[in-house]
């Protein structure tokens, strides 16, 4: 299933993105800690360029491999991301690996190829109706608010609260806009002017927008390893939900299939939270996401991931 190997190199493209734009910031001094400064810094840096543009392969590669495959397998295999960052940084840094980072690598994986085997992978060729459409986003715009409504209900006792519940919350935005992505090549799987025709196109952008403001919010709330677990595990799974019942995504029938895929997706999500945790990956994506938001924000002042937050 071509899906799959375009899905797995849209996830490398994303760890390379990770790594590209680190190298792009890093070596910017005190001085040109944020704002204009450090733009002027990373647009003489030929190694940001790279990051930028593996950022854009890996979005082109996703949506092709949500034109060709279901959403409920490719956004599960978008998560060997921290598994190809892991490589990266033994291979190309020498950075020296713990059993944090074996367990939580063989955990994903195995969680990962029990789900693809043994879930269907027909289907998801239906385009939503506009009743399922409502459903959908609706129940998922209640859900963001929800979380960060928790967001605020122990704000002043726990910091790693406030960063999970915003990660919640930025999954669902990146889950949706996913959704769209997989609507969208279908209306261009019908012809090429069908995606001016729709509004599904346009929500690309504002799902990934709110999921970018969300996942900001979740780096300043707190640590990062609180932050990364939750985007990493509840984008898979709510993608999952969405793709079955809005594409018509086929997993196998029967109750000892289903809870046979529960279980390895459950497998999967502790090989993440367990990656997550691990230092080698929470100060990759801690600074990489650093360098980010100050760019983003450059006519704002950003707070510091202090050493106590990787």
């Amino acid at each position: 299933m071509i899906a799959i190997p375009l899905a797995v190199c849209a996830a490398l493209c994303n760890a390379l993105t990770t790594i590209f734009q680190r190298l792009g910031v890093e070596t910017a001094p005190d001085a040109h800690g944020r704002g204009l400064k450090l733009i002027r810094h990373v647009l003489r840096r030929p190694i940001w360029y790279v990051g930028f543009a593996a950022m854009l392969g890996s979005f082109l590669l996703q949506a092709t491999a949500l034109g060709f495959g279901s959403l409920s397998v490719v956004q599960p295999l978008m998560v060997t991301e921290l598994i190809f960052l892991v490589v990266i940084l033994r291979v190309w840094f020498g950075s020296p690996l713990g059993w944090s980072e074996a367990i939580g690598t063989v955990l994903t994986v195995a969680g990962l190829a029990a789900f693809l085997a043994m879930s269907n992978t027909g289907g998801g060729t239906t385009f939503p109706t506009t009743s399922g459409w409502v459903i959908v986003i609706t129940v998922c715009c209640a859900a963001i608010a929800i979380c960060s409504a928790c967001t605020r209900l122990r704000s002043r006792k726990s910091r790693s609260w406030r960063s999970a519940w915003f990660g919640s919350a930025a999954a669902i935005s990146f889950a949706l806009s996913a959704s769209f992505t997989k609507a969208t090549t279908i209306l261009f799987s019908k012809g090429f002017w069908q995606i001016f025709e729709h509004w599904e196109p346009y929500a690309i952008v504002i799902g990934g927008l709110a999921g970018l403001v969300l996942t900001q919010d979740a780096f300043h709330a707190g640590p990062i390893t609180a932050s990364q677990a939750t985007l990493t595990i509840v984008d898979p799974i709510v993608s999952v939900v969405i793709g079955v019942g809005l594409f018509d995504d086929d997993l196998r029938g029967g109750i000892g299939a289903l809870a046979f895929d529960a279980a390895a997706l459950l497998v999967m999500c502790v090989g993440l939270f367990v990656l997550t945790q691990s230092p080698l990956i929470a100060g990759s994506v801690a600074q990489e996401h650093l360098g980010r938001s100050r760019l983003e924000h450059s006519q704002r002042k950003v707070p510091e991931v202090s050493r106590s937050d990787r």
